[in-house]
């Protein structure tokens, strides 16, 4: 475990982020989480107490999709606690979309919390960390941003302007002091994959993707991409010529 004593997650009361947050509080590392749901963070906060005998998470509610909340946390986050050594940033949102009902404001809402939340975040935290010279940030995307894949056209363009923002903030980040790595999940069983009415493959549980997220962190990796079978194969898909890929992804079209 790297030398983390406060970090922040956006999207910490349930799934990855929660368990992510779990595994650093066992660790002795206080962690600070924010979500839209008082209620629901209250009781992340109660259960991983419970659950690690350690009383080292707070909580901030926070939308990321208003950049009025966002800064106020901010403000709040530093009013009540040090300015953190790594922040995740990854609050996010799913709805499949098809021809068949195809809505502009599904597009709209995605890009507000999956793209936007980060950037209004990233605001914050990006001059902070660069006038202290230190910091760690990572951004949480998905492996469904490396390419178009049906009935996410919405999700995977949102996820795919993070990844592009993320490997252009990069190199400047890193001339400032600051680390950020790029984590690219599969399949994740969490309340979001649990929407899902198709078989999703290489799906895992949300313990070894947070222990994977953890130490590729410690790592300082820029790409922390899971489970690996599944990134391979849809890296070798990329490659591909798109009469041979659309074949293939034509199959995944709910029937």
């Amino acid at each position: 475990m790297a030398s983390w004593k406060c970090v922040w997650i956006t999207g910490g009361g349930s799934g990855i982020g929660l368990e992510v947050a779990k595994q650093l509080v066992a660790k002795g590392v206080r962690v600070i989480i924010s979500g839209r749901n008082a209620e629901k963070l209250q009781l992340a906060c109660e259960m991983v107490k419970k659950t690690t005998s350690y009383d080292l998470m707070d909580y901030i509610v926070c939308d990321v999709g208003d950049l009025a909340s966002v800064k106020a946390a901010w403000q709040t986050l530093l009013e009540k606690h040090p300015l953190p050594d790594l922040v995740i940033l990854n609050a996010g949102d799913h709805q499949p979309v098809g021809v068949d009902d195809f809505d502009p404001a599904i597009f709209e809402r995605l890009m507000q919390v999956n793209f936007l939340g980060v950037i209004y975040c990233l605001a914050q935290v990006i001059p902070a960390f660069c006038q202290a010279g230190k910091g760690q940030i990572a951004v949480v995307a998905s492996v469904a941003g490396y390419q178009g894949l049906p009935t996410a056209s919405a999700y995977g363009a949102s996820k795919a302007a993070l990844i592009n923002a993320t490997e252009a903030l990069y190199p400047e980040l890193k001339l400032k002091g600051v680390e950020l790595s790029l984590i690219n999940p599969g399949f994740v069983r969490t309340p979001l994959t649990d929407k899902n009415t198709f078989d999703m493959p290489f799906l895992i549980d949300p313990e070894p993707a947070a222990a994977c997220i953890l130490k590729g962190l410690a790592q300082k990796k820029f790409e922390i991409a899971f489970p690996t079978r599944f990134v391979i194969l849809l890296k070798l898909l990329k490659r591909l010529p798109y009469s041979i890929y659309f074949s293939l992804t034509k199959h995944l079209i709910p029937k």
